[in-house]
């Protein structure tokens, strides 16, 4: 069968808990591919129900007694989005039959470059009824786009029965991947945060991850990386279990959402550049570790490699970003996650939180300390999880509840995992803390308690906005919202339609109202610079190691300077905005050749 081109050339990443956890049954009937999580079962049981009674469609509860109840709640939901996104899709497909202002729209939206675009605009000019025709041609040319899932690999605890261990399939990540595996769909699985031996190993028991008798796979494995060396080294590994590596999704290590996984002071351009020029070492001897293992398991073995796409993700806010990632970078599809927050037909965010984010400046977005996994949370100021937190604090009562312990893998005082934003490991830090207040300063001791108190409960934080706004009701204690976007958000202030977003991402419209945004790539650099220079303050005493650390991360950058420098004199990209790019990249150099270390 004929590959179906995609006719978008950006997808929607996962964003939080909540605000993609049912994307594609918003955007995959007009070809747009989107990312649900995967990691809150209880999440994706409430939004089962929801989507049943809302299409009519058969539902019964997966109860927590039931053994394997996490996987089977990801499973159903998955199939129903399968079959709702079938649904609308059919739905869509017979609208742009029938009428030439559906089909006209949706032309609209299509980038000038897609060959769909330029087959269905012949027939919104043609004056003669041509509904079979179209029909056929969409049948041909046109697909829903993907259900994907991501994982958060580390993300995997263990689990208990009446306090005996579980195996290890059980653990979080290895069920909501058996989940995944055991559904309908035919689709990717997003594999974010690092590597996770076990759960890649355990990839290898679902026959949906090999190639069929066609060479197709029917499942696939995306992986989200932040530098070459981590592609390279993830899929060989994977290779050697007899799994194919589809797509490499790189993702800018601080101008992003979510979790900031800062890289060793590399920039993205130089990043892509790397996976640029060597994009076939990703290809050739991957190839031949993973027929060895093809041989092994005497399943079909394709005579030639499969595809393997490149895309990336951060920062990216203007059609001539978008365009400069495809154009120079060779990238098969640019991911726009942020903006989308305020669009409803696309994400599921909260009305009270829309408009924080339209209201919040660049001032107002910053790297917390809030999540319990220990790194840095892009999040905005003002939220109404931030509002409970303070006065729980202020109260004495710190800490919260934990109903869902999705992120207890905190060994300290229990060993089945305790979640650092739990009011149990709070209470427990705090009351050790005041053992010392003796010995420290007020200052310290001021230091120390917040550092404490300052994590959130990210399982209900991030999943409230689905209830929110679908009035879900939900039992336990009060939370209120956390939510995630990157520093790139501060430029986009008003609620967006989906027409309008997907025109502005493809040149047709903006819908920035301050034209005063710098560059992608200048953003990233300024969050650079300004991690090197906090964490060099906190820096107390510096052993040898760190000392060398911190002069690679600032050599790093230095060469990230050098390679911008190269690229946008040499290059036509940004025209308008090149001597703004080139004197913030002078600025910044010497900002960086002052930092002694």
């Amino acid at each position: 069968m004929t590959t179906i081109k995609q006719p978008h050339s950006f997808h929607i990443p996962v964003m939080g808990l909540a605000y993609t956890i049912d994307s594609p049954i918003k955007v995959a009937q007009f070809g747009i591919d989107s990312v649900i999580s995967i990691v809150d079962d209880e999440l994706i049981e409430k939004m089962h129900a929801f989507y049943s009674e809302k299409f009519e469609l058969p539902y019964r509860e997966i109860s927590k007694k039931i053994s394997d109840y996490r996987a089977e709640r990801i499973t159903a939901y998955l199939n129903t989005v399968d079959k709702i996104v079938k649904q609308k899709y059919d739905t869509f497909c017979t609208e742009l039959v029938n009428s030439k202002k559906a089909l006209s729209n949706f032309v609209d939206m299509l980038p000038t470059v897609s060959d769909l675009k330029k087959g269905l605009q012949f027939y919104v000019s043609s004056p003669f009824d041509q509904t079979n025709e179209i029909r056929s041609f969409l049948t041909k040319h046109f697909r829903p786009g993907a259900i994907d899932v991501n994982i958060m690999t580390k993300v995997d605890k263990v689990n208990y029965s009446e306090n005996e261990t579980l195996p290890s399939c059980y653990n979080d990540a290895h069920a909501a991947l058996r989940g995944f595996a055991n559904s309908r769909l035919e689709s990717a699985v997003v594999l974010s945060a690092g590597m996770n031996p076990s759960l890649y190993n355990y990839l290898a028991e679902f026959p949906d991850f090999f190639p069929d008798a066609t060479g197709k796979l029917n499942k696939k494995v995306i992986l989200k990386v932040s530098d070459f060396r981590s592609a390279l080294i993830q899929s060989k590994f994977l290779a050697k279990k007899g799994i194919w590596v589809s797509e490499y999704r790189i993702e800018s290590g601080l101008n992003c959402g979510g979790h900031a996984f800062a890289t060793n002071g590399l920039l993205l351009g130089p990043i892509m550049e790397e996976f640029k020029q060597r994009k076939q070492e990703l290809i050739s001897p991957v190839y031949e570790l993973w027929v060895k293992e093809l041989e092994q398991k005497q399943t079909f073995i394709p005579k030639e490699p499969l595809e393997v796409k490149i895309t990336v993700q951060g920062g990216v806010g203007t059609a001539e970003e978008h365009q400069f990632l495809l154009d120079y970078y060779k990238t098969d599809s640019v991911g726009w996650g942020s903006p989308f927050l305020l669009v409803p037909e696309a994400t599921t965010t909260d009305a009270a939180t829309r408009k924080l984010l339209m209201e919040a400046g660049e001032n107002d977005f910053y790297k917390s300390e809030i999540s319990p996994l220990g790194v840095p949370f892009n999040t905005v100021k003002g939220t109404s999880n931030e509002c409970i937190k303070n006065n729980r604090v202020l109260q004495n009562k710190a800490g919260s509840s934990c109903p869902k312990k999705l992120l207890a893998l905190h060994n300290e005082y229990d060993e089945k995992g305790i979640c650092t934003a739990s009011r149990k490991y709070q209470k427990r830090k705090l009351f050790e803390l005041e053992q010392y207040r003796d010995t420290i300063t007020e200052t310290e001791y001021r230091q120390k308690q917040d550092t404490i108190v300052a994590k959130s409960c990210l399982c209900v934080g991030l999943a409230n906005p689905a209830y929110m706004e679908n009035n879900i009701h939900v039992k336990g204690e009060e939370q209120g919202v956390v939510i995630c976007p990157g520093p790139n958000m501060a430029y986009f202030n008003r609620e967006v339609s989906l027409f309008d977003m997907v025109r502005h991402i493809y040149g047709y419209t903006s819908v920035l109202q301050n034209q005063d945004r710098p560059n992608m790539f200048i953003k990233e650099l300024q969050l650079y610079v300004n991690y090197l220079k906090e964490h060099l303050l906190l820096e107390t005493e510096t052993s040898e190691k760190q000392m060398k650390k911190w002069v690679t991360f600032k050599d790093n950058l230095l060469s990230g300077i050098d390679y911008y420098s190269k690229l946008f004199i040499y290059n036509s990209c940004f025209e308008v905005q090149r001597d703004k790019i080139l004197n913030s990249l002078n600025g910044y150099r010497t900002e960086l050749e002052s930092i002694a270390i």
